[in-house]
């Protein structure tokens, strides 16, 4: 059961590197960047950090996925996946699936192109957008969060 711990121990340290990061992004740095704060040039400021947390956040994404897979068959608890009382299972997923996109997809080949234009043609827009499109993926993940931690103590 050594190996469990440890994958468990791997997964939560990822979960906090990444959702704490994406915390940081959306109510400090996002902010930040839309009001101006960082420089006049708000794409090039936003680019400078997005360009340097997208590779944290993809390693902490994979390392998250990878140990959580591991977990459901090591431990054998895909049938909890069945189960309305562990929605936090299926939250989880959802959510590992929401941020795996929009980092390894839609960001890269999507998102990134269409944001510059947008930031070019209505800088309001844009990064009013993104900040809000940030908001949404924190609260979701810090339900999932509470509700994972609280599940997994019996709640």
């Amino acid at each position: 059961m050594n190996d469990v711990i440890l994958a468990r121990a791997l997964h939560v340290l990822a979960v906090v590197v990444w959702i704490g990061g994406v915390a940081m992004a959306t109510s400090i740095i996002m902010p930040a960047v839309r009001r101006g704060d960082l420089g006049p040039d708000r794409v090039k400021a936003f680019s400078a950090i997005e360009s340097r947390f997208k590779w944290v956040a993809r390693a902490m994404v994979v390392i998250v996925g990878l140990t959580g897979l591991y977990m459901a068959e090591r431990l054998e608890i895909w049938d909890r996946f069945m189960s309305a009382g562990f929605w936090w299972m299926q939250a989880m997923v959802v959510v590992w699936l929401l941020f795996a996109f929009v980092l390894f997809i839609a960001s890269p080949f999507i998102l990134h192109g269409r944001f510059r234009r947008w930031a070019t043609e209505r800088p309001e827009f844009a990064f009013s957008w993104l900040e809000r499109a940030h908001w949404v993926l924190l609260v979701l993940a810090l339900i999932t969060v509470f509700g994972a931690v609280a599940g997994s103590h019996g709640w």
